[in-house]
């Protein structure tokens, strides 16, 4: 038999005390064993959990010091008090499953030094009960990974979908997805960008053994775009959605987040509301695409008590970022200056003779070439240029977004979103 400890009951938690009680069954007869939860730690006890038949504790240490509990589930949250939360698990010789992307985005190297033998598995950390890690770490394990790229923030791509179908603008979806439970009443972690960038480090690292953390990468959100952006992407061909995207390129790997303009006829382009995907390049497979619910109670315990059936199954680690030596030579984080893409750019500008001809002109200055323009006109006094480039240079953007700031005409920071 196995025991199970999980640190945090709330909705992930309990959900995995569920499934682990009422697919026993097959469970038991996938791990050879029987998988139990003895107890739990949860943060106040006055709330009444009785309906889990579970023993309940506030004290982390009456599962880290039992020696009857073989694993350790972390759903606690949190960066450093799980950090040391888990590093004592492991000391201890004990398992853990931990469904925390903030932590590995962290601390996922120092962790798997620590851990070496013990089992250490955190399939739930990305895209919830979509099985991704193992299909990294696992199934494309004979690929050199070209790319990665994916809708991993359910917010996000609802709020995307309902903009693109329904017309609703941000301020209003964001007030939707609040009231539905999908953002939170702080929602900047999500529509940010950096819930997507904890996934998609912990994903580089598995692909291209990078150690890299939030602060190295470019991290942008979605709380620009606007109804004018969408209208271009629509009468262009793309469609809008925040991308985490890892891309190697000789021996540097890009890594960044950010909406994107994608083409509507591309696999990952179609996928709507709240659900995820990641897309995989391998030199020998191609593309896969990986599908499914990103979050939510049961999608996400789901992919913790797959790694526990893993655990009981095998009784000590793979390797946990799938190697046990340097990947592929020396690869390096690649500056987010020196990132090439299309672009689109919106510029706000007073409705006068001669605008058009100066913008282009400072376009020509910063050595970047234009695809395709459009004009909107907002008020009575004012326009939307709506513009797409060429292939160009990250900091030439960068600089060319600065001297448009300054020209006497423009009445608000340009938004710019890039072309995938």
């Amino acid at each position: 038999m196995i025991k199970v400890g999980i640190i945090g009951v709330g909705t992930v938690g309990s959900s995995v005390v569920n499934i682990l009680r009422e697919n026993a069954d097959v469970i038991s007869a996938r791990a050879g064993v029987d998988i139990v939860v003895k107890s739990g730690v949860v943060k106040d006890l006055s709330k009444d959990r009785s309906h889990l038949g579970i023993k309940l504790s506030d004290n982390v240490d009456d599962i880290l010091d039992d020696e009857e509990i073989d694993v350790v589930v972390e759903l606690m949250g949190g960066v450093e008090g799980a950090f040391e939360v888990v590093k004592k698990a492991l000391r201890n010789s004990k398992a853990v499953v931990t469904a925390n992307k903030a932590l590995l985005a962290y601390h996922r190297y120092e962790l798997a030094d620590i851990a070496k033998d013990i089992a250490f598995e955190y399939e739930a950390s990305v895209a919830g009960g979509i099985p991704i890690i193992n299909a990294l770490r696992d199934g494309l394990s004979a690929n050199h990974i070209e790319s990665i790229m994916g809708i991993m923030n359910g917010t996000c791509n609802y709020m995307l979908t309902k903009m693109t179908n329904d017309g609703v603008a941000y301020d209003v979806i964001l007030k939707e997805a609040q009231a539905l439970g999908y953002a939170e009443a702080d929602p900047t972690f999500d529509v940010g960008g950096f819930d997507t960038a904890h996934k998609l480090l912990i994903l580089a690292s598995i692909a291209y053994g990078i150690d890299a953390k939030p602060e190295d990468i470019l991290i942008e959100g979605i709380e620009n775009i606007s109804k004018d952006d969408i209208a271009f992407a629509k009468e262009f061909g793309y469609v809008i959605k925040l991308l985490g995207i890892a891309k190697k390129d000789k021996n540097e790997v890009e890594l960044r987040v950010h909406a994107s303009l994608i083409k509507k006829d591309a696999m990952i382009a179609k996928i709507d509301g709240v659900m995820n995907a990641i897309s995989v390049v391998g030199d020998k497979v191609g593309e896969t695409l990986y599908y499914g619910a990103g979050a939510g109670g049961d999608a996400t315990a789901s992919a913790v008590v797959a790694n526990i059936i893993d655990i009981a199954r095998s009784g000590k680690s793979k390797p946990m970022l799938g190697f046990d030596r340097p990947m592929e030579g020396k690869l390096t984080l690649k500056a987010a200056g020196d990132i090439e893409s299309k672009y689109y750019l919106r510029i706000n500008v007073s409705d006068k003779i001669g605008v058009l001809a100066r913008i282009t002109k400072i376009f020509e200055e910063n050595a970047i070439s234009i695809e395709a323009v459009l004009q909107r006109q907002s008020s009575i006094e004012s326009a939307n240029l709506l513009i797409s480039t060429h292939k160009a240079y990250e900091h030439d953007i960068q600089n060319l977004i600065l001297s448009l700031e300054k020209l006497e005409f423009a009445n608000s920071k340009p938004v710019m979103i890039r072309i995938v």
